[in-house]
């Protein structure tokens, strides 16, 4: 049956409260709809039946950059193109349209929105094909068997899981301390990105912080790393289309000589966007020296537990943080 969608009700609403009242209606049995690469996929393979399917992409007040007091806010439906051509973002916050422009394909930039990079699961194979792990509801992790295919997963904060987030854009949001503004029908709430991905230990299965019935409806990035000194880059083995091995997202404050203030963040690495906070605490008001910058790239992979066929993840992690250091 594979390839062979299962049957649901397809709704489309016009307007955020309609959409809300719908996905507070479905719950847990409705599935929300973006661009739709990761959703068919699941859809496709049978993993996922959703009773019922809301389709955002007509919801106007979903798309678009503009700015706000200061701050720049992206609605979640604004596509990953969009973002990496934006003049707003490209001028004021390169780090993020950088990492835009390196998700996937063009064909795939042109449709995949912003949301749905941020919203989409986990890429664990196992996960995927359905069996019982642990993040499926079951009691084993079968990517940590010593002959599992591990080589995309996490060194850093396994709990029982050890599937990576493999969202581009999440790690650059998480350095520039961006807000995801999330929706329901008893109102709003702001969730720092810091705090927006889901940690296993917390809720194994889940990715992110939202609830049944909640909409990530825009992300807001406020003026505090306006024209810092960025630098993004993402490891995977083609250029285009594959989900990174390794990424790093960082944003320096520096009078030239020494780094005022740092944010430091890895991606495909751990379940969660990898905050570097010991390296950002190092670095920062100190002068960039040759032996600084090989102690911060000791420093970034202190406690890593790699798995039968991942170390080759810390030298990676090692140099991808000393990469962004010598940028300056």
């Amino acid at each position: 049956m594979k390839d062979a969608m299962a049957g649901f009700e397809l709704y489309q609403p016009t307007d955020l409260d309609t959409a809300l009242e719908s996905a507070a209606r479905f719950g847990e049995a409705g599935w929300l709809l973006a661009g739709g690469y990761d959703s068919l996929d699941w859809f496709k393979d049978r993993v996922k039946i959703p009773e019922a399917v809301i389709d955002l992409s007509h919801i106007g007040e979903l798309h678009g950059i503009r700015e706000v007091d200061g701050a720049v806010e992206i609605g979640a439906m604004t596509t990953l193109t969009e973002v990496s051509r934006s003049p707003l973002v490209r001028g004021r916050f390169q780090l993020l349209a950088d990492a835009a422009s390196e998700v996937a394909s063009p064909q795939i930039r042109n449709a995949g929105t912003l949301g749905g990079n941020l919203c989409q699961d986990t890429r664990c194979w196992y996960y995927r094909y359905g069996v019982d792990c642990y993040r499926a509801g079951g009691n084993t992790c079968y990517a940590a068997a010593p002959d599992a295919q591990n080589r995309e997963h996490a060194i850093f904060g396994a709990s029982r899981c050890v599937a990576v987030s493999p969202s581009d854009t999440a790690p650059a949001l998480v350095a520039l301390d961006a807000s995801m503004v999330v929706r329901s029908v008893s109102g709003e709430r702001v969730v720092p990105a810091d705090n927006f991905f889901m940690e296993p230990g917390v809720d194994i299965e889940r990715m992110t912080v939202l609830e049944a019935g909640e909409i990530l409806t825009s992300v807001r990035i406020p003026p505090t790393w306006a024209d810092a000194a960025f630098y993004f880059e993402k490891v995977s083995d083609r250029n285009s289309w594959d989900f990174a091995l390794a990424s790093i997202a960082a944003a320096f404050r520096t009078d030239g000589v020494t780094i005022d203030d740092a944010r430091v963040v890895c991606g495909a690495v751990q379940c969660i966007p990898r905050r570097l906070r010991s390296v950002e605490r190092y670095v920062s008001g100190r002068p960039r020296t040759p032996e600084g910058v090989d102690a911060a790239g000791a420093m970034a992979v202190k406690g890593a537990e790699p798995l039968s066929y991942n170390g080759y993840k810390i030298p990676l992690v090692t140099n991808l943080v000393k990469r962004a250091l010598r940028s300056l």
